[in-house]
């Protein structure tokens, strides 16, 4: 596996977690790299290292530490994608910012757990805040790549989605709504874009131990149940999911477009 030497791949989110391996990983098989992430400066001194393993391979590589929801951000990072002649092979969304509040009050036979904040409750702006962040931002940028000409003649755009898109988890209902909007605009861009050669497909990870996840209350359990019932008996992990986007970005994975792809190693299906 071997990509074009003017490929990139545009990652939201790329400092943890999903992004990062993924950008890691096309990395490695030539890719050119365009990381967004929003961290505060403490967090570079760890983040800095996984950063100069993508400069290693010896492909180009971007990073940009700004507000990827803000649309002067997303006209710096796409101007400097411009500048630099680049063609988008892949457009990944991976963005981990959403409201964890709760939508009612704790039962009693939960009234004390530590892991949750018992007295916030989830309001409009909570939801639209975190839906568009989690969800529609992707039709955002999809939209301005394409206007912007920057789509490689066979694209990929690539959302993240989670069990939580059907199963009801305490405090998730916020990233629940994101992931569903993020499905139904990921339809959307495969039937819009297609026609122009972008393919728009979702990923669904198992449960992956992430600094993501390890924001959900009840995370432990979660990661638990997971260990007991996958078939392969662990955790999905980033590089799992990362080897699987590198494989939908190939010449042979053309035909994929506007589905939702588990890569959990048989997790859902164990029920």
């Amino acid at each position: 596996m071997k990509f074009d030497p003017t490929h990139w791949a545009l990652i939201l989110g790329g400092s943890s977690g999903f992004g990062l391996a993924t950008a890691q990983k096309v990395a490695r098989h030539g890719m050119n790299v365009c990381v967004v992430h929003r961290d505060r400066r403490g967090a570079m001194a760890n983040i800095e290292p996984e950063f100069e393993k993508v400069r290693a391979t010896g492909v180009g590589f971007l990073a940009f530490n700004l507000d990827a929801l803000a649309a002067e951000g997303r006209a710096k990072v796409l101007d400097e994608l411009a500048a630099k002649g680049a063609r988008v092979r892949l457009l990944m969304h991976s963005i981990a910012y959403g409201n964890l509040k709760l939508l009612a009050p704790l039962p009693p036979h939960l009234a004390g757990t530590p892991s949750y904040d018992a007295d916030a409750r989830l309001e409009d702006e909570d939801f639209a805040r975190t839906v568009y962040s989690m969800g529609t931002s992707l039709a955002t940028w999809a939209q301005d790549v394409f206007s912007r000409k920057l789509f490689a003649d066979d694209a990929r755009v690539i959302g993240m989605t989670s069990e939580g898109n059907e199963v009801a988890w305490r405090g998730y209902a916020a990233v629940s709504a994101a992931k569903c909007a993020l499905e139904s605009v990921s339809r959307s861009l495969a039937l819009e874009l297609g026609p122009f050669g972008v393919r728009s497909n979702v990923v669904q990870a198992g449960v992956t131990d992430t600094p993501a996840l390890r924001l959900i209350p009840g995370n432990e359990e979660m990661k638990a149940a997971a260990r007991a019932r996958n078939p392969l008996g662990r955790l999905t992990t980033p590089q799992d999911v990362a080897d699987f986007i590198a494989l939908l970005c190939t010449d042979e994975a053309r035909w994929v477009n506007g589905a939702l792809i588990r890569v959990d190693g048989g997790e859902h299906i164990a029920g």
